[in-house]
């Protein structure tokens, strides 16, 4: 049995790098929109997040975050990928578990930072960049203490397992939610 059409996936986590392109294919496998709240923070700020979270501070982004989860928890029948840093402001994560199950994907720590050796090359040699990027799985990671939050392990996954285990996970919950 199928989801029903106006029911989203959720998508979260940190892995390594390109967590918002795989969920781009798992969109286009579903034939559903593919929404990048990061992509839509970052047009309303007019920069990457990292400058605009360095020029104006962290409450000025938790509120342009806000702004934007906003318009998000209206969004139907799309797979949206939302950071887990974004789903921890206010009340967000249990408005939009509201409109679909959310999935959070995690790894070992050991195999996250073998992802990011690779995507980040040399600059992963560097201690203060390797640092910022643990930082950034933390905070990433926190979403999972959250009720009703589905955690798959892909440690030992590449990307098509991950792929068919996510629109497998998403078909059977979004069914009974």
């Amino acid at each position: 049995m199928l989801p029903p059409p106006d029911r989203n996936l959720i998508l979260t986590g940190y892995i390594g790098a390109n967590l918002p392109a795989l969920g781009q294919r798992i969109a286009e496998r579903l034939r559903m929109p593919f929404v990048n709240t990061d992509i839509h923070i970052e047009a309303r700020a007019g920069m990457l997040l990292t400058d605009f979270r360095d020029r104006y501070g962290e409450s000025r982004l938790k509120t342009l975050e806000a702004e934007v989860m906003q318009d998000t928890v209206l969004r139907r029948g799309s797979v949206i990928f939302i950071s887990g840093h974004t789903l921890m402001v206010g009340d967000y994560a249990q408005r939009i578990q509201q409109t679909g199950p959310v999935i959070c994907l995690v790894a070992t720590l050991d195999s996250v930072l073998q992802r990011l050796h690779l995507t980040l090359g040399a600059r992963y040699h560097n201690p203060s960049e390797r640092a910022l990027a643990v930082g950034q799985l933390k905070r990433e990671w926190a979403v999972r203490k959250l009720d009703g939050i589905h955690v798959i392990d892909v440690t030992t996954m590449n990307e098509a397992e991950i792929l068919e285990a996510v629109v497998a996970l998403w078909q059977r919950v979004a069914v009974n939610s």
